[in-house]
């Protein structure tokens, strides 16, 4: 029998709190910096690229997330556990340069500017058209289930190295398409809004 890399017993408790804790967090200092006053955001960050590398990082992860499910599908646990935990760190980066995008003084780029000047006026929306909403709808659930997965994917990831085979299958039913759908929807996102990027 594979020996846990985690022991389950002992330290349970304090990782199930980690994870809680850091799951509550994570969603919290985003909504912070989302809203953060232009005069508390430091000045001179070059991050203009940071959505650019979002969307290949998104992309990664999606490919690995499809990778580690064949992989399982065929019994290769070795390769299965190699591109999952590769996903988590394309994810972690991804969460990592988001937050730094957020926390710098660029303001956000708004679906249907066609001229650049950070405001959607009425002939704008006209000319997007019934595409806003489409592309609001994919933000709007892609934003929700990013806020939900997290925790999700922390406690798979515990039980997977905790050895906890069963409860680590039955976590990732859930796990496994709210995450590959964040990964997707967020490449979709990208693809949307990035005629809007200067």
């Amino acid at each position: 029998m594979e020996t846990s890399v985690i022991n389950s017993g002992k330290n349970e408790k304090k990782i199930i709190w980690a994870i809680a804790i850091v799951s509550f967090l994570i969603p919290i200092v985003v909504a912070v910096l989302l809203y953060l006053p232009e005069s508390l955001r430091p000045q001179g960050l070059a991050v203009s690229s940071f959505p650019h590398i979002n969307a290949v990082l998104n992309t990664l992860t999606a490919c690995c997330l499809l990778i580690g499910f064949v992989f399982i599908k065929n019994k290769n646990i070795k390769m299965h556990r190699a591109t999952m935990m590769t996903a988590f760190i394309f994810s972690s980066i991804f969460l990592v340069l988001y937050v730094i995008y957020h926390f710098s003084p660029i303001a956000s780029v708004k679906f249907g500017d066609i001229n650049y000047d950070k405001v959607v006026d009425e002939s704008e929306l006209l000319e997007v058209g019934f595409v806003r909403y489409i592309y609001l709808t994919i933000l709007l659930t892609h934003i929700l289930l990013a806020g939900i997965v997290v925790p999700l994917v922390l406690f798979a990831f515990y039980f997977a190295l905790s050895n906890q085979i069963e409860k680590h299958k039955k976590m990732v039913k859930w796990t496994y398409p709210i995450w590959l759908y964040v990964a997707v929807t967020g490449v979709i996102v990208y693809l949307m809004i990035s005629p809007y990027y200067q």
